[in-house]
């Protein structure tokens, strides 16, 4: 008789393990796809990073040259 519990059980507990080892092979493929987000948005974020830094160099590159200039030009004016 296949309706008593003992026979139902096996190929119950059999099946489960096939569904647990199928989300297994999932997760396994949703972890991946996550380590590969995180490792692009780790590559976006030195990026900015660089590109910040680069602009503040500029930046003060410029006021440098800017003060420089100021301090000409006043020169100058007062040597008139």
């Amino acid at each position: 008789m296949t309706d008593e519990p003992v026979d139902i059980i096996m190929p119950m507990l059999r099946e489960m393990r096939g569904e647990m080892r199928e989300m297994r092979g999932e997760m396994q493929g949703m972890k991946q796809q996550l380590d590969k987000l995180e490792s692009g948005q780790k590559t976006i974020r030195q990026a900015l990073t660089a590109d910040t830094m680069m602009s503040k160099f500029v930046t003060g590159d410029f006021e440098e040259r800017i003060f420089e200039l100021e301090r000409k030009v006043e020169a100058l004016t007062k040597g008139k």
